[in-house]
């Protein structure tokens, strides 16, 4: 074990809860920490339910293709917990380092002297020391979960604030209608500061409307303020500043169209004329986010697949993402018909019906395992039958290699879609990468 994987396990238990929405512990621990969070390059701050990790990869790849020293934070990990901090380096970011990571988090633990503070805001404050530490020009700030009260939301006032799609996730913290989720969403926002908003439905426009006079943070709203299309194999966007005619994104589904606008448009207001058309257009094309929409090339998995198989692996797992994974999907169907199986496992926190559903009359099967390692996992048995209720057919497995064996069985060239949890993502990168 890792020195940092033991300082980890020690912070889990300095708080009897793994959420606990607050500001006030993680300022208390900044202010004994001399204020790191007072001591960063200009924040692209990004909030939503759906997208956020996509838009912050863009912004990340299409400023350093430009040139710039980027950090990025984001979460959950995958695999391991230094993919959470990037830190800044000439060509690109990279994970932060072992030892480093290990000296921050031992920092922040004796600062904090045993008083009660939940695992996400301690290791934030850890970030939040290392991007100090380390000069960049850009930090693209992904927030944890829901925006006014989470802990990245110290930051007085970013260069540019970011509200991809929001959906109903996490309805025990955020609330369960779209109304309340918008309102935490829009806790990001800062006065003077503006604020770039993905497509979202008329309810959650008019939350943030509302929030955003009452903030007095200037709105940039798609398809008002900005338009990202596509148009004849291209993506087209427009703004005030002009028309940009540009390549597909890298990441593939129609949804990664209206997240690549909604980057471009945040990172024109962040970075203004560091962006030339053709250094935004590379960046699009260099773009990495593992577990969105990731078809996977050689590895270990590949042992329980038929030769002819093809393999993709994303990590959605609300309803509003299965509905996107499923256009997606259905998207490859036009283009190579191919027998979509799924295998799945999901968190017992989440609308596992709600996610299904999109996959009904699609999807040929699905292959149900239960996520290993993690004490909320929906059973196998229990998410079948949940399957099976939302007109799915479903068998489940005992493990995910017996999972891939059964999806790949008595079927011509399948198309094996691994989705329902970021935890189950991560499981499955490490047992591809073995």
């Amino acid at each position: 074990m890792n020195d940092s994987d033991t300082i980890l396990k020690r912070l889990l238990s300095l708080h009897p809860k793994r959420i606990d929405l607050s500001l006030g512990r993680i300022e208390r621990l900044l202010e004994a920490l001399g204020h790191p969070e007072k001591r960063l390059p200009p924040v692209i701050h990004v909030a939503g339910t759906n997208g956020k990790g996509s838009v912050t990869a863009y912004c990340r790849a299409v400023l350093e293709t430009a040139g710039c020293r980027v950090h990025v934070y984001t979460s959950p990990h995958l695999v391991h917990f230094h993919e959470r901090i990037r830190l800044a380096h000439a060509q690109c970011s990279a994970p932060v380092g072992e030892s480093e990571l290990a000296a921050a988090l031992d920092h922040c633990e004796r600062v904090n002297d045993g008083a009660p503070i939940t695992f996400f805001e301690i290791t934030t404050a850890a970030a939040f020391h290392l991007f100090a530490r380390h000069e960049a020009d850009y930090l693209v700030l992904e927030v944890g979960l829901g925006g006014r009260l989470d802990a990245t939301n110290v930051i007085e006032r970013p260069a540019v604030s970011v509200i991809t799609q929001i959906a109903l996730d996490h309805p025990e913290f955020l609330g369960d209608t779209l109304a309340l989720v918008a309102r935490e969403k829009a806790g990001i926002m800062r006065r003077g500061v503006p604020c770039v908003v993905a497509k979202q439905d008329d309810e959650v426009l008019s939350v943030l409307r509302t929030e955003a006079a009452r903030a007095g943070a200037p709105l940039l709203v798609s398809n008002e303020e900005w338009q990202a299309i596509e148009q004849q194999g291209r993506l087209v966007f427009q703004d005030e500043d002009g028309l940009l005619d540009l390549a597909l994104p890298r990441l593939p589904g129609r949804h990664q169209i209206e997240n690549a606008g909604t980057a471009i448009r945040a990172l024109r207001s962040a970075a203004g004329g560091r962006l030339a058309p053709e250094t935004v257009d590379a960046g699009l094309a260099r773009v990495d986010w593992p577990a969105r929409m990731q078809r996977l090339g050689p590895g270990r998995l590949w042992t329980y697949l038929p030769a002819d198989a093809e393999l993709w692996l994303d990590g959605g797992h609300n309803p509003a993402a299965g509905l996107v994974l499923a256009q997606a999907m259905s998207e490859l169907e036009e283009r190579v018909s191919r027998p979509l199986v799924l295998v799945t496992g999901m968190i017992n926190s989440k609308d596992v019906a709600g996610f299904l559903a999109p996959f009904a009359g699609l999807a040929s099967g699905v292959v149900t395992v239960t996520i290993p390692g993690e004490e909320n996992a929906v059973p196998a048995g229990d998410l079948a039958a949940i399957a099976r209720a939302a007109g799915l057919a479903a068998q489940e497995a005992g493990s995910l290699e017996q999972a891939l064996a059964k999806a790949g069985q008595g079927t011509s060239s399948p198309r094996i879609l691994i989705c329902g949890s970021l935890y189950l993502a991560g499981r499955v990168l490490a047992a591809h990468q073995a």
